[in-house]
């Protein structure tokens, strides 16, 4: 994942490895006590009764039932929360595309003794190749020591077919007569998987009860903007906030009042990220209509704008939304943790104000 989505005339790249990441938040996870299961795929979610008043409880394949007071459904495009939540089914749908990808090393790029290639190499943002229905995408992991390379072309795998292992020679063909730096490292990728790629626009609600939706299980998104896992990590950081400031400024012991605090800063959850995500997922939309033009006027229109944005030194607008500076710093500029630190306060205010209103009738 990335925070930056630029072309070569852009800013540095911020990215790190996905295998890397996911190490740092386990290390977190453990050093603050979660535990983790293996081997215990959710079956199922029942409302607890009895001492378990106001609980969820969550049924698992192989493992013992679980009591839990908020129960996150961070299961990604198959979410199977996802259904549990809105009451009916939701599967995510095609977008048309396709993604090959492949990682592989500097000493793989090295071998080729190609100038170009090399250029590339050591830069250290993006590059981007567009082009009519396709385009590739190529960036450094690990400072420089690894490369990875996306390849986005027409989906021509059956409906319902999520992977399917295709062939070198149909991969690199999808690119043939484009860059000759970029035929050579196209050459560095040694399987040919397919990966549809598909989404949805938006759900009706995000959360039942003190049951709530996180990352692609909510907003599944192309990956033109380079934002898909940023957004769930945003998604991740608030929900932890938000229910860390509840619980420090007094979550009830009482079962129904409790739920109706967790139940209640969950929509506030709902409230907080469903504009700014709904929003990203359309902009990667857009963003693939811009990547994938045909020759023709619009597209040189977009070359033109792309080529003036280094004088800008890339601060105005631009059709074209990764040019443009006033999405980008609404993108990646905003605070989301201090937005929700302002918005949980305002909401704890009228809480107090509604109880002591009560308290006064009464």
């Amino acid at each position: 994942m990335g925070d930056r989505m630029e072309t070569e005339y852009g800013a540095e790249w911020l990215a790190i490895h996905r295998g890397d990441y996911q190490n740092v938040l386990l290390d977190a996870s453990r050093r603050n006590g979660a535990r983790i299961l293996l081997d215990a795929d959710v079956t199922g979610i029942e409302e607890g009764t009895g001492e378990a008043l106001g609980k969820q409880i969550v049924l698992m394949k192989n493992k013992d039932p679980i009591t839990a007071d908020v129960v996150v459904g961070a299961d990604g495009l198959w979410s199977g929360l996802r259904e549990y939540v809105l009451g009916y089914p939701k599967p995510p749908l095609e977008t048309g595309d396709l993604a090959y990808r492949g990682t592989f090393t500097r000493e793989q790029l090295k071998a080729f003794k190609n100038e170009r290639v090399n250029e590339i190499m050591e830069a250290a943002n993006v590059q981007v190749w567009l082009g009519s229905n396709r385009h590739a995408v190529f960036y450094p992991l690990r400072d420089k020591t690894e490369y990875n390379l996306v390849l986005l072309v027409a989906d021509d795998l059956p409906p319902g077919m999520r992977t399917a292992q295709g062939n070198l020679e149909e991969m690199a063909a999808n690119f043939e007569g484009w860059d000759p730096s970029l035929d050579l490292i196209i050459s560095c990728l040694k399987s040919a998987l397919k990966w549809k790629l598909l989404h949805f626009q938006e759900l009706d609600k995000w959360t039942k009860g003190t049951v709530a939706l996180l990352g692609d299980a909510s907003h599944p998104t192309l990956p033109y903007q380079g934002q898909g896992a940023a957004m769930a990590v945003e998604d991740g950081a608030i929900l932890g906030l938000l229910l860390s400031k509840l619980q420090t400024s007094g979550i009830s012991s009482d079962s129904k009042e409790r739920y109706a605090q967790l139940t209640d800063v969950l929509r506030l959850y709902e409230d907080l990220r469903k504009k700014r995500t709904e929003v990203n997922v359309a902009g990667a939309v857009d963003t693939r209509h811009y990547y994938h033009l045909s020759d023709g006027e619009e597209q040189v229109q977009r070359d033109q704008e792309l080529a003036e944005l280094p004088a800008s030194n890339w601060e105005g607008p631009c059709n074209f939304n990764w040019g443009d500076a006033p999405y980008q710093k609404s993108l990646l500029g905003f605070d989301s943790l201090a937005d929700a630190e302002r918005n949980f306060d305002a909401w704890i205010r009228r809480r107090r104000e509604g109880g002591l209103q009560k308290d006064i009738r009464l």
